[in-house]
Protein backbone atom coordinates (compact mmCIF):
# COMPACT_ATOMS: atom_id res chain seq x y z
CA UNK A 1 0.00 0.00 0.00
CA UNK A 2 1.51 3.19 -1.12
CA UNK A 3 1.91 5.98 2.02
CA UNK A 4 -0.55 8.51 1.43
CA UNK A 5 0.66 11.38 3.87
CA UNK A 6 3.32 12.52 1.36
CA UNK A 7 1.40 12.33 -1.65
CA UNK A 8 -1.81 14.00 0.06
CA UNK A 9 0.94 16.99 0.85
CA UNK A 10 2.31 17.10 -2.58
CA UNK A 11 -1.29 17.25 -3.79
CA UNK A 12 -2.48 19.83 -1.22
CA UNK A 13 0.33 22.22 -1.82
CA UNK A 14 0.00 21.81 -5.82
CA UNK A 15 -3.90 22.25 -5.26
CA UNK A 16 -3.86 25.87 -5.18
CA UNK A 17 -3.26 27.78 -8.43
CA UNK A 18 -1.15 30.25 -7.51
CA UNK A 19 1.43 27.82 -5.47
CA UNK A 20 1.31 25.89 -8.72
CA UNK A 21 2.57 29.23 -10.20
CA UNK A 22 5.43 29.84 -7.83
CA UNK A 23 6.47 25.89 -8.64
CA UNK A 24 6.28 25.98 -11.96
CA UNK A 25 8.65 29.46 -11.93
CA UNK A 26 10.88 28.38 -9.71
CA UNK A 27 11.20 25.01 -11.73
CA UNK A 28 11.56 26.76 -15.34
CA UNK A 29 14.46 29.44 -13.12
CA UNK A 30 16.12 26.49 -11.39
CA UNK A 31 16.85 28.50 -8.28
CA UNK A 32 15.21 31.75 -7.66
CA UNK A 33 14.83 34.27 -4.42
CA UNK A 34 11.44 35.44 -2.91
CA UNK A 35 12.20 38.89 -4.21
CA UNK A 36 12.15 37.33 -7.68
CA UNK A 37 9.20 35.58 -7.89
CA UNK A 38 7.63 38.80 -6.22
CA UNK A 39 8.22 40.69 -8.97
CA UNK A 40 5.66 40.63 -11.84
CA UNK A 41 3.53 38.20 -10.19
CA UNK A 42 0.90 40.73 -8.75
CA UNK A 43 1.31 38.40 -5.51
CA UNK A 44 2.51 40.14 -2.25
CA UNK A 45 5.77 39.39 -0.98
CA UNK A 46 4.70 38.10 2.06
CA UNK A 47 1.93 35.77 0.58
CA UNK A 48 4.89 34.39 -1.90
CA UNK A 49 6.52 33.55 1.90
CA UNK A 50 3.54 31.85 2.71
CA UNK A 51 3.53 29.52 -0.32
CA UNK A 52 7.21 28.85 -0.70
CA UNK A 53 6.33 27.56 2.82
CA UNK A 54 3.92 24.79 1.68
CA UNK A 55 5.95 23.87 -0.70
CA UNK A 56 8.75 23.19 1.15
CA UNK A 57 7.02 21.72 3.96
CA UNK A 58 5.46 19.42 1.17
CA UNK A 59 9.01 18.68 -0.09
CA UNK A 60 8.50 20.26 -3.68
CA UNK A 61 11.41 22.80 -3.14
CA UNK A 62 14.50 23.34 -0.70
CA UNK A 63 16.32 26.40 -0.05
CA UNK A 64 19.85 27.70 0.36
CA UNK A 65 20.50 30.65 2.28
CA UNK A 66 23.54 32.87 0.95
CA UNK A 67 24.00 36.06 2.79
CA UNK A 68 20.78 37.86 3.02
CA UNK A 69 19.44 36.01 0.19
CA UNK A 70 17.60 32.28 0.56
CA UNK A 71 17.79 30.84 -2.95
CA UNK A 72 14.82 28.22 -3.56
CA UNK A 73 15.24 25.77 -5.90
CA UNK A 74 12.65 22.27 -6.44
CA UNK A 75 13.69 19.40 -4.84
CA UNK A 76 14.01 16.57 -7.27
CA UNK A 77 12.16 14.07 -5.24
CA UNK A 78 9.44 16.22 -4.77
CA UNK A 79 6.76 15.08 -7.35
CA UNK A 80 8.20 11.00 -6.30
CA UNK A 81 4.77 10.83 -4.39
CA UNK A 82 2.51 11.96 -7.26
CA UNK A 83 4.50 10.45 -10.02
CA UNK A 84 4.27 7.00 -7.74
CA UNK A 85 0.27 7.12 -7.61
CA UNK A 86 0.00 8.37 -11.21
CA UNK A 87 2.09 5.25 -12.74
CA UNK A 88 -0.30 2.74 -9.98
CA UNK A 89 -3.27 4.51 -12.09
CA UNK A 90 -1.42 3.92 -15.26
CA UNK A 91 -1.00 0.78 -14.98
CA UNK A 92 -4.55 0.06 -14.18
CA UNK A 93 -5.88 1.49 -16.66
CA UNK A 94 -3.69 -0.23 -19.04
CA UNK A 95 -4.84 -3.45 -17.93
CA UNK A 96 -8.31 -2.46 -18.20
CA UNK A 97 -7.69 -0.92 -21.97
CA UNK A 98 -6.05 -4.48 -22.94
CA UNK A 99 -8.96 -6.08 -21.38
CA UNK A 100 -11.16 -4.03 -23.61
CA UNK A 101 -9.08 -5.19 -26.60
CA UNK A 102 -9.69 -8.31 -25.63
CA UNK A 103 -13.37 -8.24 -24.98
CA UNK A 104 -13.73 -6.40 -28.42
CA UNK A 105 -12.32 -9.01 -30.40
CA UNK A 106 -14.40 -11.59 -28.78
CA UNK A 107 -17.29 -9.78 -29.97
CA UNK A 108 -15.72 -9.06 -33.42
CA UNK A 109 -17.14 -11.46 -35.69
Amino acid sequence: MMQTAPLDAVMRSLADPTRRAVFERIARAEETTVAELTRDSGVTQSAISQHLRSLKEAGLVIDRAQGRNVYYRVEQKGLAPLIDWMSHYGAFWSDRFTELRSLLKEMDP
